[in-house]
C-alpha cells in the first residue's frame, strides 16, 4: 500500500473518529470501512488480523448500546462546543498518552469547559456529572472502541 493510500485511510478514520462525535453520523462505521478498506488493500496477516479484532471490538460496542445510557445532548446541561471539546481532547488524549489519555481527556477537557463556562470547581464538577449521564457514558464508549481500532491500525502500520 501506498504513503498517500496509508495517509488517505487514515483520514477516513479521523473523519470516522469525529463522526462518533456528532450526531446522526456513523463513525463507527467509517473506521471499520477504514480498516476493511486497509486490509483489503493490504493482505498481510497483520491486517487481518487487525480487520478481525476490529470487527469483534466493533461488534461488543453495537452490544453494549442497550446498556448504556441514551444520548440526550439537551438534557445535559452544557452546550454541544463542551461536548466537542471533550472528544477531540479524548482523541488527542489518546495518542499522547496511550489508552489512558483517552479518558481523562475526554474528561478533563469537559471539566475545563466548564470550570471556564460556570466559574467554579464545583458547578463544573457538577456539570461534569449531568453531562457523563446525559451523552458522555455513551460517547465515551463508542469513542473509547474507535479509538482502539485506530491505534490498532496505527501500530501495524507502523511495527508491521
Amino acid at each position: 500500500m501506498s504513503v498517500w493510500q496509508l495517509v488517505a485511510v487514515g483520514l477516513v478514520m479521523l473523519l470516522g473518529l469525529v463522526g462518533v462525535l456528532l450526531p446522526g453520523v456513523p463513525g463507527q462505521a467509517i473506521v471499520w470501512a477504514a480498516v476493511l478498506w486497509w486490509a483489503l488493500t493490504d493482505m498481510t496477516p497483520a491486517a487481518w488480523g487487525v480487520l478481525i479484532g476490529a470487527t469483534a471490538l466493533m461488534l461488543l460496542n453495537q452490544a453494549l448500546k442497550p446498556l448504556l445510557p441514551p444520548r440526550r445532548p439537551d438534557e445535559s446541561g452544557a452546550p454541544r462546543r463542551t461536548l466537542m471539546i471533550g472528544g477531540i481532547a479524548g482523541i488527542v488524549g489518546f495518542f499522547v498518552v496511550p489508552v489512558v489519555g483517552g479518558v481523562l481527556g475526554y474528561v478533563g477537557a469537559i471539566f475545563g469547559a466548564e470550570r471556564l463556562r460556570l466559574g467554579g470547581r464545583g458547578a463544573a464538577w457538577t456539570s461534569v456529572r449531568s453531562v457523563m449521564r446525559a451523552t458522555g457514558y455513551a460517547v465515551l464508549v463508542e469513542l473509547f472502541c474507535c479509538l482502539l481500532v485506530a491505534g490498532a491500525w496505527l501500530g501495524a502500520v507502523l511495527w508491521g
